[in-house]
This record gives structure tokens, sequence and C-alpha cells, in this order.
């Protein structure tokens, strides 16, 4: 049984002079900074080990199985047929299609040429696409016909052609389209070799745009080579610290295989899945749409040993009666989810009936690669309301309003300095100056740290309620709701108040078959917290919450929608609790 062990002693046997994960110091921007020694030096070197895995089956979807050996071979005949057009090195190349293997030859092709490949988000509609398209003004968009259709046949950017996967749809006149199965049918011209400087751009990402217009995220080839060691380092921290688990996955014989739900246009699909299962030989099972049933079925069927996804995703799953089926669980290892609007009742219920699997969790931002703070197996279990360990990688400090540093234990907001941190919010120096201050990136998360380097993420910035001079948490307020059994989701959010400042409102999704009301759950609510955090109003409802693609609450929609559907002077006077 692992025995509980000081980080400080776990973090320094892994990351001595010698050890696989051994640090040293670079120098990025003017600053000396923390980085993993024997990270891939490029995109391109990382991308390229996965050449080694040969035969072994690297992606399913839909019935089709793809060899790294058919992979490899389709990446390179478009990255020739690129480069007979003319890409180079630098050139933005946008990717716009749901999750499946072609994502990822795209991905790779425009990687191993030296060009910037930027996905943008599959689920937005045509305004949204082209928005993303106009802020990047890329060379090429990759896309499938759905989303072409979207953009009525055209990127609306100049001179961006567009290569097609799929039948062909209306095109506008002017634009230069091309079929993606013709442009990989025979390697026309052997792709060049190209070796990146660690600061060249290597990717651009977006935000998930929550709460604004999504944002470009410009990343180098440091930052990203070094936030996937940081994955492998994450994993050999549960090698040390779960070692019974780490056997039972070893002796089970099954090969590691990923069921990939989560957008691959997220640092969650692309870093954690597509690109640690490429470098390692892992295979991935891609879902055509999320389905809980579906998602049940493939995992029963091509013998799932991982899942990583939203709280939400997960929550859905095991609410499934199917869940639990043995064949099911008899090759069901890992189970991961984001450390970000995780409820108590949530990790209670996976710990409770997941004992013997490798259950972990992770904070990280697209701005970061996803670096942050993580955690696994009995790391987890003993500590399940944190976010993780903060990151070799990384620097937190947590500040209050005034931007002063606070101690171990103090809630403010968590700010972050490291190597894998991008270098800029594309074409839009003001946000960037806004987020990243003399280094320190300003995550909008409120939380704090133990002496043991261990996270706790309380809320986000914009969700604290100011009630009366008090502020108010509203994941305190989601989290109680969420520990009624009739609760499935729940989102709470402050609107205007006259006397107060602000009035607490929430917003929840129950079970189809129960009877609730809301004063039933305010009354639960009035039975845990503190009568000010009692909300005023709950509105109570049978349909899923809005979310937006990385599977975060978009809370900003059921404001806007409570507000338009009630009266303001009724709506601003809070029920006394």
């Amino acid at each position: 049984m692992y025995e509980r062990m000081p980080t400080s002693e776990i973090y320094s046997q892994l990351t001595q002079a010698g050890a696989p994960f051994e640090l040293t110091e670079v120098e990025v921007a003017g600053q000396r900074l923390t980085a993993y020694r024997h990270a891939p030096a490029s995109l391109p070197a990382l991308l390229n080990e996965g050449r080694r895995h040969g035969d072994a089956i690297f992606m399913i979807y839909r019935g089709e199985r793809w060899s790294f050996a058919r992979f490899f071979a389709e990446v390179d005949a478009l990255a020739g047929w690129w480069h007979a057009r003319g890409v180079v090195p630098g050139e933005r190349i946008a990717i716009a299609m749901r999750n499946r293997p072609e994502w990822a030859v795209a991905f790779t092709a425009a990687a191993l040429l030296g060009a910037v490949p930027a996905p943008i988000n599959s689920f937005g509609l045509g305004n949204e696409l082209r928005q993303a398209l106009e802020d990047l003004a890329p060379r090429w968009l990759c896309c499938d016909s759905d989303r072409l259709a979207r953009l009525e046949g055209d990127p609306g950017v100049a001179d961006c052609a567009v290569l097609r996967l799929g039948e062909p749809v209306t095109e506008a006149p002017g634009v230069a389209v091309h079929d993606y199965a013709d442009a990989v049918a025979t390697l026309v011209a052997a792709p060049p070799e190209v070796a990146p400087a660690a600061d060249d751009p290597a990717l651009i990402l977006f935000t998930s745009g929550a709460t604004s217009r999504a944002k470009g995220v410009l990343s180098t080839h440091r930052a990203v080579c070094q936030a996937m060691m940081n994955i492998d380092f994450i994993g050999a921290l549960s090698g040390m610290t779960s070692p019974e688990t780490v056997a039972r996955i070893q002796q089970s014989g099954l090969s590691p295989t990923t069921l990939t739900a989560v957008p691959l246009f997220h640092v969650s699909g692309l870093h954690a899945q597509l690109l640690s299962a490429l470098r390692h030989g892992r295979r991935l099972v891609f879902l055509h749409r999320w389905d809980t049933r579906e998602a049940l079925a493939l995992m029963r069927e091509e013998r799932v040993t991982q899942f990583n996804g939203a709280p939400s995703m997960v929550r859905q799953l095991i609410n499934e009666a199917d869940f639990d089926a043995p064949e099911l669980q008899s090759s069901l290892m890992a189970l991961g989810f984001g450390g970000a609007g995780l409820s108590e009742d949530l990790i209670d219920s996976v710990l409770a009936r997941l004992p013997n699997k490798m259950l972990g969790i992770g904070f990280g931002m697209t701005e970061t690669n996803g670096v942050g703070a993580a955690i696994s197996g009995n790391l987890f279990a003993a500590n399940p309301r944190s976010a993780g360990l903060i990151s070799p990688l990384m620097e937190l400090r947590v500040t209050s309003p005034d931007g002063t540093a606070l101690s171990h234990g103090e809630v403010g907001e968590i700010c972050l300095r490291g190597v894998s941190l991008m270098r800029e919010y594309w074409g839009n120096p003001r946000a960037t100056r806004e987020t990243v201050v003399d280094g320190w990136l300003h995550t909008g998360d409120l939380g704090y740290r133990d002496e043991e380097g261990f996270l706790y993420v309380v809320d986000r910035l914009k969700d604290v309620i100011n009630r009366s001079g008090e502020n108010i948490a509203a994941a305190e307020i989601e989290s109680c709701l969420m520990r009624h059994p009739a609760v499935i989701e729940a989102a709470v959010f402050g609107i205007p108040d006259p006397d107060a400042g602000e009035a607490v409102i929430a917003t929840v999704s129950v079970l189809d078959d129960e009877a609730i009301d809301a004063e039933t759950l305010r009354r639960h609510v009035a039975a845990s917290l503190a009568g000010y955090k009692v909300p005023a109003q709950i509105v109570v409802r049978q349909q899923p919450l809005p979310r937006n693609p990385a599977g975060k609450l978009i809370k900003r929609r059921l404001k806007q929608a409570f507000l338009a559907e009630h009266d303001a002077g009724e709506a601003a006077s809070p029920t006394s609790a």
C-alpha cells in the first residue's frame, strides 16, 4: 500500500541530475525558466517519434482501423502535396473538422513542414468559424464538407485555398477548393525535413470563448514539447505513488486504448490524447459525436482502457446502468477529468464505485499548453478535493486584488509562470498585455495552495458574487445543490440588485423522473450554507445545461435567459433566507 511521501522527495527523485525528467534552466524572453532537459527539440521531432510503431493500430473511427504506418504514409503524401504548392515554414494552416483520423493527418503534415497548424472550433456555426479564420488569415483551410457548407463555400479570407474532405458543396466563386482524397492519393514529392528553432511559432489553439470572442493562443515549439514531456512526468509520478494500480494495468495485457470524445482543437484532446498516443504507440478510438450509449458500446467492443473527459461526460457515463457491466469494467483501467467545476458528489461517486482504477484530475489552460497541476491514483484518493500537484515546470503565485502575493492557504487569483506558457494571443497585443504581466499569466481562477504543493481551485473571479459586501463563491453553492439526489447539474450566477448589490440565482438540471421544486432546493441549500448564500430564485429544468466544446458551463447564456424571462424588479428582489 502507498505510504505518503513528501512531494518534495518525490519530485527530487524524478527530476534530479541523470533522471529522465532532469531539470535545467533556459532563457525565454529574458527570463530564466525551469525546463525538462530531455524534452523533444521541436514539434516535428516529437511527431516523428511515432514512426517507430509501424503496423500497430493507432486510430479507430467508425469501424475503420488505421495503423501508424498507414497514418504516416498519408501524412507524408499530404505534406509533399502541400510543399509542392508552396507551403513554407511559419504559414498558418487552419483545420476545421470533427474528430477523425484525417484531422490528425492534416495537423501532422502541416507541423512537419514547419507550418503552424491552427485548429478551430469545429462545433462553431458559420459566423464563429469565419471569425477565427479572419483572425488567422491562413494560407490553407483543411475542413470537411459540413464545415465548408457552414461557411457557404467561402472561408472569407483572401488567398486562402481549401482542402475539402468529403462530398463537394456549393462553393463561392473564386475559391480554390481541392479534394483531400486526391491530395493524399500518391506521394508526389518528398516533404523536406525541417528543424524549427525552439522559439519559432508551432501552434495556434483557440480559447473556449465562453464569455467573449475566442482568442488564438500562439505557442512555440519549446512550449508545446515541454508540455508533452510534462504529461510523461505525470505518468511517472503515478507509477511511483500507485505501484499496485500500475501493476494491475500491466498484468491485464491489454493494449493502452483511449476513447477520445473531447475535441482535438483543445489541449485536453490534442496534447493529452492525440499527441501523447502518437508519440507512445497507443490506440485512440474516436467517437463520431458524444452519445453515452455509443461511448459505452465502443468501450466494450474496443476494450478501452482509459477515458478522460469533462466532468459532465464522466457524470453521464457513470449514471448509465451499462457502465457497471463486467465486460466494460474488466478493461477500463483509468478515468480522468478536469479540475475546474468538479463537484464533491462526483468525486465521492467515482472514488466509491471505482476504488481500483487509476483516477486522475488536472488543471491547466490553453495558455499554458495544459500545464498547471495534476495527480492520479493514490495521490488523488488521498487529496480528492485538490486540482493536483503543481508541475515542476510551473511557478505558481496566488495574489490578492492589489497584486500582493499571498501565503499558503490564503485564497486569491492563481497566477502561473513557466516555460510552457504561450507567447501571445495571436494578433491581440492588448489582451496579451492584460493577461500576462511581467511574465505571469493571470488565470482568472481563484484558489490556494497548501504547503505540500497541492493546488485547490475555488472558483472563477467572475463567478464571485458580492451580496451586501459578502463574497460568495458560486462553486460552493453549485456543489451544495448537486448533493441533492435529484440534481444533475447546477449553475449559479449573480444579477444586479439595487439593495444588496447582487442577488444569487441558480439554474439546475434535474432527473427526468424527479418532481422537485425550487423551494425544496432552497431549503436544501439553507440546511448546509449561510442564509446569505441561499439563492433568491432557482430555475428548475429537465434539459441539460448549455456547455461549450470544452465542457464548461456557459453561464452567460443562462443569465441572459433568466433576465429575459423575468421582470427586472422581481428578479432583483431576493427572498429573505
